[in-house]
């Protein structure tokens, strides 16, 4: 959507809306950024060169205020000209373009009648043709080296026969839905709800349009992203075909499905996972990612590489001591680049096959809209040349080019017209010696647009999920809004996250929360020691893993006026066995049964501290949340309640885990905890 075209119903809209919850008018332009303002960001995705390295395709990400909902449209650019133009665009939204790959022709994804289906453009005249008709949504899309075939996944119903075959009402008569069975061990998601019994497979249809043809079999999900041989023949893939598949969650294998036959070839083997395969331009090796299982909560995905007939495996990145990530060869076959994370970035890097890993100047990130999560994409061209999301501080995603040369141009400004003129919260960075350990542990500061450092701020400790990810130093709604509000803005990496190396995220090892308190309160004392923030008036938040650690400080310490916690977890028992992941929740995060050792499992759940918490405590959960269900939150609430604690419980309707679903649910969030410490600050400071 083009911002500077909006109708005028549209923009008077807005102007009530930002009156509504206290933001700016039209006759009172501010120059904060505020929460109403996520209706209006944008953000580059997904970039993809074309062969010959002239156009560069991407998705570029708005949100529709109107229908609240994030749009995705592909447009283009010129690397030489600057040439920027929608491509693909409307209200159907369209994702996921991919090359053919002589160039000619643009495969891509967009709505037909509610259902995703694959087309495709050429790019000389600009006609489309719908490719697939399809009852589900393909997936993985890959072109065959000869550009007649488009390679797809898609899931497919499998067998679900009722225990109870279900009675015929009689003549007339209205009845309720029959019951349904469920035997399986993974039965619901986060984001999709209650499971229909179906598996992922594999197929291959015309690129110009027919019939599809299914490729695998079996009551297993075959995974992309799918590679296909260079003769054409064979399409690599990642699979589970094990008999007890559902109880090995962190188990796959890398292999090959004859394109004629339907045959197929196991190429990789271990206990532990093997994905993401890409073949070499010469076709004599495949490159993919992969790990040993060692029932380590946390265990780094290794770049390897082997012969396309899985023989001869060797690790490429066994001196990065982080998860590789989006394996791309280099056009001729030198090596591999992947990107991966140290110390909160994305950074890119270049592994040779006969040689050592090079980590490039480049600074992946930006696409994580509400808070600063590591993220983001990168292509690579024909001669090298790698464009990016980049990452910044005062911008969501953006795109860069990297040239062979080394030089680095930006390619978009997509938000200029919104924040070019808005007055953002800086961001630095802050470290300081867990009082634990002395461990360094590393954070940052967003400070207030009007910030005076001869005065004393109120300080918000906002906490990630996880636990295995990482904050950075990018763009984050939530964050701003919360320095917008008057607020110096903590967030950092306690022990568990990512980017630091497998030993410091598996300090939490079955012992999770526990020392990434100390690391956290910590970094408190390193803020306040700064001489710009209020010892008393400190506040925290944090969503999902997030949530866990603020019940868990709120529980260990009376220092802070106000809490938010935000789709928590509170009892490992009751999450561990209803939550959408229980296989792997259960055999990586503790080891053993609840019932095996419940003492455990009861010492590490907040709910065991909520006779301790003091502090007023708004707890926020989506609907929607199979993650975290919402009676973790529900078990908060009313263990405080009961102990007469100052709270209250907001419930977000159709929400799953993210609350990001749409804009106005990140909006709530943002409108709520703002709200919720305001009354505190001002409860507060009334009294003193």
């Amino acid at each position: 959507m083009n911002r500077k075209s909006l109708p005028q119903r549209l923009a008077a809209l807005l102007v009530a809306l930002a009156g509504s919850i206290g933001g700016a008018t039209a006759a009172e332009p501010t120059p904060r950024f505020t929460a109403l303002d996520v209706f209006e960001l944008e953000f580059a995705a997904s970039p993809q060169i074309s062969p010959d390295g002239r156009t560069i395709a991407y998705v570029r990400r708005s949100m529709d205020v109107m229908e609240d909902r994030s749009r995705a449209n592909v447009w283009t650019l010129d690397p030489a000209t600057g040439a920027h133009r929608p491509l693909l665009s409307g209200r159907a939204g369209y994702g996921s373009p991919r090359w053919s790959p002589d160039g000619t022709r643009l495969a891509y994804l967009t709505a037909v009648e509610g259902r995703q289906q694959l087309h495709v453009r050429w790019m000389d005249t600009g006609q489309t043709a719908l490719v697939t008709n399809l009852p589900h949504a393909p997936g993985a899309i890959a072109w065959s080296p000869d550009g007649y075939t488009i390679a797809f996944t898609m899931s497919v119903p499998g067998e679900a026969p009722p225990l109870v075959p279900p009675r015929t009402p009689p003549p007339g008569a209205t009845w309720g839905k029959p019951a349904k069975t469920i035997d399986r061990v993974v039965y619901r998601a986060d984001g999709a709800g209650y499971l229909e019994v179906e598996y992922t497979h594999v197929f291959v249809v015309p690129a110009d349009g027919g019939t599809p043809r299914r490729l695998t079999s079996g009551d297993f999900n075959h995974d992309g992203p799918l590679a296909w041989t260079r003769d054409g023949r064979s399409i690599l893939f990642s699979a589970n075909r094990n008999a007890d598949w559902e109880y090995e969650p962190m188990v796959s294998q890398l292999w090959s499905v004859d394109v004629s036959t339907g045959e197929l070839r196991k190429l990789v083997e271990r206990a532990g996972t093997n994905h993401s395969p890409v073949v070499s331009p010469d076709g004599t090796h495949v490159a993919f990612l992969g790990h040993e299982d060692d029932l380590r909560s946390y265990q780094v995905d290794r770049l390897r590489v082997a012969r396309i007939d899985g023989t001869g495996e060797r690790v490429l990145s066994a001196t990065v001591d982080s998860d590789a990530e989006s394996p791309v060869w280099a056009a001729d076959g030198s090596g591999v680049y992947f990107s991966y994370d140290h110390r909160g970035e994305k950074l890119l890097a270049f592994a040779e096959l006969d040689g050592p890993v090079r980590t490039l100047d480049v600074r992946i990130g930006g696409s994580s809209l509400g808070r600063p999560y590591t993220g983001g994409d990168f292509a690579v061209g024909p001669k090298g040349e790698v464009v990016f999301t980049v990452q910044r501080t005062d911008r969501p995603a953006d795109l860069s080019l990297l040239s062979p040369d080394g030089s680095t141009r930006a390619l978009t400004a997509l938000n200029e017209d919104l924040l070019g003129h808005k007055t953002l919260g800086e961001v630095r960075e802050l470290t300081w010696k867990s009082s634990f350990d002395g461990r360094e542990i590393q954070g940052w500061l967003v400070l207030p647009p009007d910030f005076d450092p001869a005065k004393k701020h109120p300080l918000v400790l906002e906490i990630h999920g996880g636990p295995h990810t990482a904050y950075g130093p990018v763009f984050a709604a939530e964050l701003q809004a919360f320095a917008s509000a008057g607020y110096v803005v903590l967030y950092a990496n306690p022990r568990g996250s990512t980017s630091y190396g497998a030993e410091f995220a598996n300090l939490i090892h079955h012992r999770y929360p526990s020392e990434d308190y100390d690391d956290l309160v910590s970094g408190v004392d390193a803020a306040i020691a700064l001489g710009f923030v209020d010892p008393d008036a400190l506040y925290v938040t944090g969503g999902s893993g997030g949530g866990v650690l603020t019940t868990w400080i709120v529980g260990k310490t009376h220092r802070f006026r106000a809490a938010v916690v935000a789709k928590p977890v509170i009892n490992w028992t009751s999450f561990v066995l209803t939550a959408d992941f229980t296989p792997y929740f259960q055999k990586y995060w503790f080891g053993k049964f609840p019932w095996e050792d419940p003492e455990g499992y009861w010492r590490r759940s907040p709910l065991s501290l909520a006779g301790e918490i003091e502090t007023p405590t708004l707890v926020i959960v989506g609907d929607a949340d199979h993650r975290t269900p919402v009676s973790e939150s529900e078990q908060l609430y009313q263990a405080l309640k009961l102990r007469r604690i100052d709270t209250a419980l907001v419930r977000i309707p159709d929400s799953p885990h993210s609350m990001e679903a749409r804009p106005s649910q990140l909006v709530s969030k943002i409108d709520h905890i703002l709200a919720w410490f305001a009354r505190h600050r001002k409860s507060a400071e009334s009294t003193e």
